[in-house]
């Protein structure tokens, strides 16, 4: 199949948002790059965090709405989207609870933060993908209220628990489609960019509790179905994939350094611009798997 043209500005061009947890920070440094040389799409898709940022980005697209996000992202504390406390965590074990956290924090926080009453009155056309519980189907949401998708998106399994959306249960959207390329191009994008939050690849040791654990598991299965997708796509597509920051040692449920991780992004997708351009430069090497031993 013959890719368009990476010049043609008639292109129809997807962001595509991947999840990631606390490195969803590093999609702010890839859009601040991106947006500052005019690379604008014509519609986002995003799971589970990286719902969130395509939802930002796409309600004010440009430097100024970049900078509302690198300010959200700023503010936020584990406390704000993981707190945990012995007493949840201990009741969900011996009960019938179906997750270790609360999602009220969350919820409270993207209501303050999301200035949309609709899916569809964003500037930008947005996506967002979940999972439906019981079979696993993966589900688009790209009309009506926004906040119970992204709830939806967001609902790792045993951490959050289900959402409830028309009479059916969802999940996180990573377990269908953590990077969801399929739906971009079913949604009409010959051009997909794709921006992808890594895995802590240079961690010397594994996370330790519960919510450490779950979330480094699904990010481990997330970046492999990543990989198959980036492989089974990139010759049907143009396939754009920003490479992620590589070495990476943060974890994924860490907000501590989300300042230096946007920081970083940006520097490393400036000059990844500066020497390839934006185009199709086939699956970077950060994205398969490997580790570095100190």
């Amino acid at each position: 199949m013959t890719v368009p043209d990476s010049k043609s500005p008639d292109v129809p061009t997807a962001f595509v948002f991947a999840g990631g947890g606390s490195l969803g920070a590093i999609q702010v440094g890839m859009l601040s790059a991106l947006v500052a040389e005019d690379h604008i799409p014509d519609f986002v898709v995003g799971s589970s965090v990286g719902a969130i940022n395509a939802v930002f980005f796409a309600t004010n697209p440009n430097l100024e709405g970049v900078e509302r996000l690198r300010s959200v992202w700023l503010r936020l504390r584990r406390r704000d989207v993981f707190p945990v406390t012995p007493l949840r965590a201990f009741a969900a074990s011996v009960s019938n609870r179906l997750s270790l956290v609360s999602p009220s924090s969350l919820h409270r926080l993207l209501k303050r933060e999301i200035r949309l009453p609709s899916i569809q009155s964003s500037p930008l056309g947005i996506h967002i993908v979940a999972t439906r519980m019981l079979d696993g189907t993966e589900t688009v949401f790209s009309t009506g209220d926004v906040i119970s998708p992204l709830m939806a998106s967001l609902a790792i399994p045993g951490v959050f628990p289900p959402v409830e959306i028309d009479g059916l249960s969802y999940i996180d959207g990573g377990v269908a489609s953590n990077t969801p390329i399929a739906p971009a191009i079913r949604l009409g994008a010959r051009r997909v960019v794709v921006l992808p939050t890594g895995s802590p690849c240079s961690a010397e040791q594994p996370p330790k509790g519960a919510l450490g654990v779950a979330i480094h598991a699904l990010n481990l299965l997330v970046m492999r179905q990543l990989l198959h997708d980036l492989q089974y796509y990139e010759d049907q597509v143009e396939l754009i994939v920003v490479p992620p920051l590589c070495p990476l040692e943060y974890r994924i449920h860490d907000f501590s350094h989300t300042a230096e991780l946007m920081q970083l992004a940006e520097d490393s997708t400036r000059s990844w611009l500066a020497t390839y351009g934006f185009g199709p430069h086939g699956i970077p090497h950060e994205m398969k798997p490997h580790v570095h031993r100190h």
